[in-house]
């Protein structure tokens, strides 16, 4: 890499291991987030206090959402934005307001689906527990039970003979774990959690709570060539694009304004207020330049020349479903970051993203893939479009290539998050 930066490798992939590990909600994700920030020299900002211009690192929280920028010496008001994007939140089993119920002696916990996730990679896997308690006082409490407390066990082949032939998972009936014996009492299940976070159960007022894998991030393989572990899809690329924001602040003279979005609430659409849809990082890009003494017309030339990398994880081709992919299109793993195209805007990449993205994997030094979906599959989509439509900033969609996602344990090649990492800073130092 032609700059000063550092060069990423795979102890950036261990770094991953640990931060998936600790990450088991989003609010777990960006309070982890904000600690590398603040070493790195970020201070936290308040949306309710009064903004100032000087330079150096900021961030500011908003539940499961972090937004991250580093302002460089001299720089104008109508400095462009280099934007790195995510999101913080994986499909999951989340907590409902009553969730203390039981069937046939058996202590049950009710949980609502989250987002789409693939929900026989959640049977017969020992569960934890984890998010954050709202007190009466208004604070927040985070709280992980990472340990085997819960369980949704599958129904024995013996009274299903057909389950290998197809198995058909009713979500309100069949998704509910196990967590005990015996008989049910009400606020059973919030009295052990607050327990476990070290608070009085009668002060908790609300709750956001979900279910995780406690099994931890592994390498697999022969030669450990690939990782398998929970919450890549999209941990993977919040967890690169820190590091990213992190090594480029230490650079002089940079060209454009380095941004961290880290959203929640994209697996079930965005709509939320610290989703990409809501408009925080519209109120951020604003008040910096408004910080730094501009107005209207500085906005509006400082989002015209910014570009945003929209980093989620993509398809790596599947060896047992191959007729699936597109036939020229097959990502595989450790082969480097992927271009994700859709030109019906499910991805925002167009010509010139492809050519912002090429150019920051060559200086990178990194490969890169293209990725399209075969015209009979549906497409998914991503945080990207949707930057694009509500602020006109420029925006590329990218991503590392992975199998199972939206399973409890996803699995992608080892290298590819520091070449996702490398081809990052590359993008930020312009």
């Amino acid at each position: 890499m032609s700059s000063a930066a550092p060069r990423f490798d795979r102890g950036h992939t261990d770094d991953l291991m640990t931060f998936l590990a600790a990450s088991p909600s989003p609010y777990h994700a960006v309070a982890n987030t904000a600690e590398r920030l603040e070493k790195a020299g970020f201070r936290k900002v308040e949306e309710t206090d009064a903004w100032d211009g000087t330079a150096g690192g900021k961030y500011l929280v908003r539940g499961g959402a972090i937004i991250a920028w580093y302002v460089p010496e001299g720089a104008a008001p109508h400095t462009p934005f280099r934007i790195v994007g995510a999101h913080t939140d994986s499909p999951n089993l989340r907590v409902k307001p009553q969730p203390d119920f039981g069937r046939e002696g058996w202590r049950q916990v009710a949980v609502e689906i989250y987002g789409g996730p693939l929900l026989n990679s959640w049977l017969d896997r020992d569960l934890g527990l984890a998010g954050r308690l709202t007190l009466r006082d208004g604070s927040h409490h985070l709280v992980n039970v990472d340990r085997p407390v819960l369980r949704v066990p599958q129904l024995a082949i013996h009274l299903d003979r057909g389950v290998n032939d197809g198995m058909k998972l009713e979500r309100q009936r069949h998704m509910q774990p196990i967590w005990g014996l015996g008989e049910v009492h009400e606020g059973d299940l919030v009295s052990f959690v607050a327990d476990e976070a070290g608070v009085d159960a009668e002060d908790v007022a609300g709750w956001d709570l979900m279910v995780h894998a406690v099994e931890a991030p592994a390498y697999l393989g022969r030669d450990g060539e690939l990782l398998a572990g929970p919450r890549m899809d999209n941990l993977i690329s919040v967890h690169a694009c820190v590091a990213a924001l992190a090594a480029v602040s230490t650079l002089p003279d940079l060209p454009y304004i380095p941004v961290l979005a880290a959203f929640d609430h994209e697996e079930n659409g965005s709509e939320a207020d610290t989703g990409a849809h809501g408009p925080l990082l519209g109120n951020v890009l604003e008040r910096s330049v408004y910080a730094r003494g501009g107005g209207y017309e500085d906005k509006a030339r400082a989002l015209a020349g910014s570009i945003c990398l929209s980093s989620d994880v993509g398809h790596a081709v599947h060896p047992n479903y191959s007729e699936r992919h597109d036939p020229t299109h097959h990502p595989r793993p450790n082969g480097g970051p992927i271009l994700k195209v859709n030109v019906n805007q499910r991805y925002a990449t167009d010509g010139s993203g492809r050519a912002v993205f090429a150019a920051a994997c060559e200086k990178a030094g990194v490969p890169w893939q293209s990725f399209v979906s075969n015209n009979d599959m549906p497409c998914g989509t991503t945080i990207g479009p949707i930057t694009a439509a509500r602020h006109g900033i420029s925006t590329v969609d990218i991503g590392v290539a992975c199998l199972s996602m939206h399973s409890a344990r996803e699995l992608c090649g080892s290298d590819d998050p520091y070449h996702l990492a490398n081809a990052l800073v590359a993008f930020l130092e312009g």
